[in-house]
């Protein structure tokens, strides 16, 4: 059986705990507040365990489900666990004062960037272009099915996510090295800004139609 550690229990974290439960993984959900953590693994499945950040993590896949302003503290807390761990990053690096850029390098990622923080890790990037709403419901605004694009260098990290996320039914896609994650955040941060100025709806967002 697969297991997984999600840390960060919002929309995003709720919504993946959700598909991993339901492709039968064995599902952790950490954040900081208890309480709210609980009611979210309610949420995602009778058999998500929930506890707080911090926690001994359980999951050979950890899923970083957090604002990338938050990553840098949660790798830090994690040091010396994440060895081995495949590990997925579904962070939008966008300047919140502003909401007009990315805060990485013009030739990186925030996928790359935690890849150099965490070097024995199995960095991927995913999630980072679907929007909760359209990981719960399975499609995008009712036109087509959600696609998860994953980026990575670890063949087989992308591999044992994506047929966890098909189990989870939710379509998957191999977006190529992880060097690819300079576009993804791109293309996330271009359907973000087209969300937040009301173009589009948090229900909609960019699908792939095959």
């Amino acid at each position: 059986m697969t297991s997984i550690s999600i840390i960060g229990a919002g929309n995003m974290g709720t919504a993946i705990a959700t598909i991993a439960a339901t492709g039968g993984a064995s599902v952790q959900l950490l954040a900081q507040d208890a309480e709210k953590t609980a009611a979210a693994a309610a949420v995602a499945g009778a058999s998500v365990v929930s506890g707080v950040a911090g926690d001994t993590l359980t999951g050979e896949i950890v899923v970083l489900a957090l604002p990338y302003p938050a990553v840098a503290g949660v790798l830090a807390q994690y040091a010396g666990q994440l060895d081995g761990k495949i590990l997925v990053d579904i962070s939008n690096p966008l300047d919140f004062a502003t909401f007009d850029s990315l805060v990485v390098p013009a030739d990186g990622s925030a996928a790359q960037v935690i890849a150099q923080t965490v070097p024995g890790a199995r960095v991927l990037k995913a999630f980072n272009t679907t929007f909760a709403a359209t990981l719960a419901t399975g499609g995008v605004n009712g036109v087509a099915p959600t696609t998860v694009l994953v980026a990575g260098d670890d063949a087989s990290a992308k591999e044992a996510l994506i047929a966890l996320l098909i189990a989870g039914g939710v379509l998957a896609l191999d977006a190529g090295a992880l060097k690819r994650a300079r576009e993804l955040e791109a293309l996330g941060f271009l359907q973000l800004t087209l969300a937040a100025g009301s173009s589009i709806g948090w229900t909609g967002g960019f699908a792939l139609v095959k």
